[in-house]
């Protein structure tokens, strides 16, 4: 065992973000005595996360870093990110990065003459990384540093992990197609997407789960809702460049398209335990947000009779509010809706929703987890014909609030 300092503030950080799990429970018993007793959980994490960074101090863990600081770093981000402190996990991902190319492991030379166990977890490490990277930028709209250069992790790298580790593989390829092009298109940094490369994009999306995969429960949870997230991401990209229409050839940018995906996303979560979906914690209510808040977009627009499905679009946003209000921490999100919502406009239609006010512009004001810009609604409901496209979004209106990463 590890007796060092680094090690001390990993494991101070990795306590931390335990404490801000919405399953977390900590029994009065096992409170800290003294001044700490009445500290909330996210009390405690915090004086956690002020005592790692403290005893980070006393030596110059950036100038000759190790796996530990890494660990240390990613574990800060991690709890700061469930705290809602944004600036401050952004920071702290950013140096867990850092320090991952100062270390080479984005090179794969770095791993040819380590220990087959050392090697194993370091390559796990940066595709951990890789993937938590890109699910912030699809959040907070933040530059890359990490890119698809080395190989993908094998189960014979370390014959003695006992681990069931294909979950983690299939979702790397989940995240792989999302390179610098991409997020280039996602931030308006670049231009020039096609919808041919977008369709492309969700055919990838499509086949990179084979039909059966050998996986717990907890692991098929998080591949089968980010499949789905991750479309819904594409589509939203799709729209923003005005690729969206009734009339579209491909179904994928068809303004019907959320709604298929809402249908797979609520069949799926009758197939999972409460305990399988809480485990991945606040990143998937806000995924199963940006899905929902999708669902709600379309609704204004497309027509919802005849319907060519077994449940109708509003069936799916009622189980959508159910089963977020069921996850721990998911009535919290839907709190903050509630607290936020204002009045209806008189140009939308006068019929309420589950959420009782008028969704589209406002949920995407005041509900975590909306990570595209905001369309003019009313405008776009005088203007826009059932043929027409979806118009661009404008630049200046996105209000992402809280990131979703991998579970």
């Amino acid at each position: 065992m590890d007796h060092s300092i680094e090690a001390y503030c990993k494991l101070v950080s990795l306590c931390a973000y335990v404490l801000v799990q919405p399953t977390m429970v900590l029994q009065s018993s096992a409170r800290p005595a003294g001044d700490f007793a009445q500290n909330s959980n996210q009390g405690l994490a915090h004086v956690l996360l002020e005592e790692a960074v403290r005893v980070r101090k006393a030596y110059d863990y950036s100038e000759n870093p190790t796996l530990l600081t890494v660990y240390t770093s990613f574990f800060i981000f991690s709890t700061y990110f469930c705290m809602d402190r944004q600036n401050a996990a952004w920071v702290y991902l950013r140096e867990a990065t850092t320090v991952a190319h100062i270390m080479g492991m984005h090179e794969e030379d770095t791993y040819k003459n380590e220990d087959y166990v050392d090697a194993s977890r370091k390559r796990r490490l940066f595709w951990v990384l890789f993937m938590t990277e890109r699910a912030y930028a699809f959040k907070r709209h933040r530059p890359l540093t990490l890119y698809d250069t080395i190989q993908l992790p094998t189960t014979e790298e370390d014959p003695t992990e006992t681990l069931q580790l294909s979950g983690f593989f299939h979702l790397i390829k989940l995240y792989k197609p999302f390179d610098e092009t991409f997020f280039g298109l996602w931030n308006r940094t670049r231009h020039g997407a096609v919808p041919s490369w977008l369709v492309g994009l969700q055919r990838q999306l499509s086949d990179a789960l084979p039909e059966y995969i050998e996986h717990t429960e907890t692991q098929a949870v998080d591949l089968k809702m980010s499949q789905q997230w991750l479309k819904t991401m594409v589509w939203q990209l799709a729209i923003s460049h005005g690729f969206i229409s009734s009339m579209a050839s491909d179904n994928t940018l068809s303004f019907r398209y959320p709604i298929e995906i809402s249908r797979d996303l609520v069949e799926m979560s009758n197939n999972f335990s409460q305990h399988a979906m809480e485990v991945h914690g606040i990143g998937l209510v806000e995924k199963l947000f940006d899905v929902a808040c999708t669902l709600i977009d379309v609704m204004s627009f497309v027509p919802m009779s005849p319907t060519n499905y077994d449940m109708s679009p509003r069936d799916y946003l009622n189980r959508f509010i159910s089963l977020i209000s069921g996850l721990r921490g998911g009535q919290s999100r839907l709190d903050v809706y509630n607290e936020h919502s204002q009045p209806a406009s008189a140009s939308r239609s006068n019929e309420a929703t589950p959420f009782e006010t008028p969704p589209a512009m406002t949920i995407r004001q005041h509900m975590p987890g909306m990570t595209y810009q905001d369309p003019a609604l009313s405008t776009m409901q005088g203007q826009m014909s059932e043929t027409g496209p979806y118009p661009s979004y404008s630049s200046s209106t996105h209000l992402p609030r809280r990131p979703g990463f991998p579970g």
